[in-house]
């Protein structure tokens, strides 16, 4: 690939910069190379504002917190933020020159809107050169879709055949965000490179990879992104064509990721034209699997992705049916209980009989205290005899930790969550519960919840148990709402099960 493709460019004084607008993205295309330099995402804004918050704050007196309503810009031409995505074609050897991301193209409009009934928006840009070869770049936009189509069509009056490729690349200058969220944000969010081809398939490229070697792969088919938390932008080329995907590392700390045809040779008197599509946008996975194979893998669940998939298309599912995430958390979590419920039963009924011998095990300890040898005999005795498992209860716990840690990385990489409102207080399901509330009911629950449990027969650790419930308190505070309510539901299910297991033991006692 020649690395002119790969050159930095920015918006110079002389540059014209023409608007689209969508109904869910406006967009600032440079005349200078026809690069989209900045695209905003008009339903998702940079904060949300929380009117029951501000509500409760007024009446303490305290002043409203101020939220940052703009739209998320995604593509930005700030020369701070760079992240442009450029388009261009390159001549083939002996061809007469090509409009690259360099050139100057022309517009019969300074602004192009998507009137209402109206599906499609075609945004046509023209270079002409001197030996008779018109190249009109062509942008369409769709309503309701994120993903934007391009074509280059090739008309060649002159007297001699003319060959290219086309490239399309995200040009990048990586930018040290703030993480939001709540505690353990990093280890949820890749932002980098991704490609995907027909035999490596999803492949993540880091920064650090581009500035040791440049990538140079060809796929049938296949797409280039740059993703990030929440988002991606992705060059998607035709499927039916080879196409070689590359990195590369500029000297100016900016990164390009991007894809290059097959030359195509035009005849004097043809005409031809090359296509591909941009994808801008949130990472909805129903919506990315229709718009390129693989590239609903851009909504990474780390190594529990096995776990955090289905439980993503359970969330979906319900979600569909009450139209709240919120509740859809419950309802998935009711399911979980369910799954569960034989191994749950199982470990209650073992702790609800650890507590019957509990007395006598008292017994035991007074007995010998001056001989813990012999105490731990007696004590196995008396498990074997009563047909007790004292690690009985351990096992659901540990069996759910993946599903609660799946479940995290869910509730941090699905864009759906963004903002998401539950009820009352709770107007993001993403972010930590602004009054602590959640996380108070759950350390209330987790408190019940132990107090069905049998004390610890080592009074250091009975005295280590009683402070759990504070422990996990205190670390759920910063935790997504999500996650905290999925916990409550969760315990306080637990808490039911155990309750009439432990009565109907008591019965038969």
């Amino acid at each position: 690939m020649e690395n002119e493709s790969a050159t930095p460019i920015t918006a110079t004084p002389t540059s014209k910069i023409i608007t689209v607008k969508t109904d869910v993205i406006a967009v600032e295309i440079d005349l200078q190379g026809g690069s989209i330099q900045n695209l905003d995402l008009l339903r998702y804004p940079v904060e949300k504002d929380n009117a029951i918050v501000n509500k409760v704050r007024t009446m303490f007196g305290l002043p409203t917190l101020e939220k940052n309503d703009t739209p998320i810009r995604l593509l930005n031409g700030n020369p701070g933020k760079i992240f442009i995505a450029q388009s261009g074609l390159i001549a083939g050897s002996g061809a007469a020159a090509a409009p690259d991301h360099h050139s100057v193209f022309s517009s019969q409009q300074d602004a192009y809107d998507l009137q209402p009934g109206q599906d499609t928006l075609s945004v046509p840009l023209s270079w002409t050169d001197n030996n008779g070869l018109v190249v009109n770049k062509i942008f369409v936009f769709t309503r309701g879709s994120y993903t934007i189509g391009l074509e280059q069509s090739v008309n060649n009056s002159s007297s001699t055949p003319w060959s290219a490729r086309q490239y399309s690349q995200l040009l990048k200058l990586p930018v040290k965000e703030e993480k939001s969220g709540g505690m353990l944000t990093g280890m949820r969010a890749f932002d980098g490179g991704v490609v995907y081809t027909d035999k490596e398939k999803y492949q993540k490229v880091d920064f650090d990879d581009m500035v040791e070697e440049n990538l140079d792969v060809a796929s049938q088919g296949g797409w280039a992104a740059m993703i990030q938390h929440y988002f991606a932008s992705a060059w998607i080329p035709p499927a039916d064509q080879e196409n070689h995907f590359y990195t590369k590392y500029l000297k100016s700390g900016q990164y390009v990721i991007g894809s290059y045809s097959p030359a195509v040779t035009v005849e004097p008197g043809k005409t031809s034209s090359f296509a591909s599509h941009l994808f801008v946008g949130p990472k909805i996975q129903p919506i990315m699997e229709k718009v390129a194979p693989g590239l609903e893998l851009t909504v990474d669940y780390g190594v529990l992705t096995f776990i955090g998939k289905p439980i993503y298309w359970l969330l979906n599912k319900i979600h569909n049916i009450t139209g709240n995430w919120g509740f859809a958390i419950i309802g998935v979590t009711c399911c979980i209980k369910l799954l569960f419920f034989p191994l749950s039963q199982s470990s209650f009924r073992s702790m609800a009989n650890m507590r019957k011998v509990q007395p006598r095990l008292k017994e035991l300890q007074e007995r010998f205290a001056d001989d813990r040898p012999r105490f731990n005999t007696e004590m196995m005795a008396l498990y074997k005899k009563e047909k007790v498992n004292p690690l009985g209860g351990c096992l659901p716990i540990l069996v759910q930790i993946p599903v609660f840690m799946s479940l995290y990385w869910v509730l941090g990489e699905t864009v759906e969550f963004r903002h998401a409102p539950f009820m009352l207080w709770i107007q993001d399901l993403s972010i930590k519960d602004p009054f602590y509330i959640l996380p108070v009911i759950m350390g209330i629950t987790m408190k019940i919840q132990q107090g069905l449990n049998p004390a610890p027969v080592d009074p250091v650790q009975a005295k280590i148990m009683k402070m759990f419930p504070l422990v996990f308190t205190i670390f759920f505070l910063f935790f997504p709402a999500g996650l905290v309510l999925y916990w409550v539901i969760n315990n306080t299910l637990s808490i039911t099960q155990q309750t009439y297991i432990t009565k109907q033991i008591n019965k038969t006692a």
